[in-house]
């Protein structure tokens, strides 16, 4: 009896020295800096600003993780990977064509990307094509202004193609048989679902600015009906 107390007594105590090691710091929420821009924007204008660079920065971010996974791409282009990144961030930003599309944009140049015999780098023309299709539902802009509107379902389908997309890079297969881009992998010894989590951020975001874009002109209204009550029921009383 006294042999398990002791037994226990050293789980527990190992238990707790784990705890006490485990890392507490896990990062922070960082705002953007002030700019004198946010004064020609209403709070839907700078939170599709801030969804849109987040979903271009996270697929940057799998551009970077797919290129790991499939190097054979980055090297059709002759350039380096490197080169190839900063190709596509600035064909995306500045909204330029990308050659290997064929002059497609939107949801035709990324069935284009994801089709088996594709021969270009798949993973350049995928991730523009996609970044495109998700500018192009927000009206063909990256930052918005309060002259600027949005169309929920348009940022709703966006979402819907991403999933999409994902489920074509799991379960599609080229000429050769072989998957279009090496991305998640789960097997006995590994589980990487990296890829999976980043594409799940950006169809949340989206998900999330189409309801509140519906949402808005249904506030508006409440907001001016509170108003009005407020004017009438929620005024201070006199105390003297």
């Amino acid at each position: 009896m006294r042999l398990s107390t002791a037994i226990l007594s050293v789980l527990i105590f190992s238990l707790l020295n784990a705890c006490s090691t485990a890392p507490t710091t896990h990062g922070e929420v960082k705002g953007a800096s002030a700019s004198s821009r946010e004064m020609g924007q209403s709070d839907t204008n700078r939170m599709a600003t801030l969804a849109m660079r987040g979903n271009l920065e996270s697929l940057y971010l799998l551009m970077d993780k797919l290129y790991r996974r499939n190097p054979a791409e980055w090297k059709k282009s002759g350039a380096t990977r490197e080169e190839v990144v900063k190709r596509v961030r600035e064909a995306v930003e500045k909204r330029q064509t990308w050659a290997d599309l064929q002059g497609k944009h939107d949801i035709a140049a990324m069935s284009l990307a994801l089709s088996p015999d594709f021969k270009a780098d798949r993973v350049a023309a995928f991730i523009y094509a996609t970044a495109d299709m998700i500018i192009t539902a927000h009206g063909g802009k990256i930052e918005f202004f309060l002259i600027d509107g949005l169309d929920a379902q348009y940022l709703y389908n966006a979402a819907r193609n991403i999933e999409i997309a994902v489920w074509m890079l799991t379960n599609r297969r080229n000429t050769a048989g072989q998957p279009l881009l090496l991305s998640d992998e789960i097997n006995a010894t590994e589980r990487n679902l990296s890829f999976e989590r980043e594409f799940g951020k950006i169809i949340g975001r989206l998900d999330l600015l189409a309801e509140f874009v519906t949402e808005k002109y249904r506030r508006a209204g409440i907001s001016y009906v509170q108003n009005l009550l407020g004017g009438s029921f929620l005024q201070f009383l006199p105390v003297r």
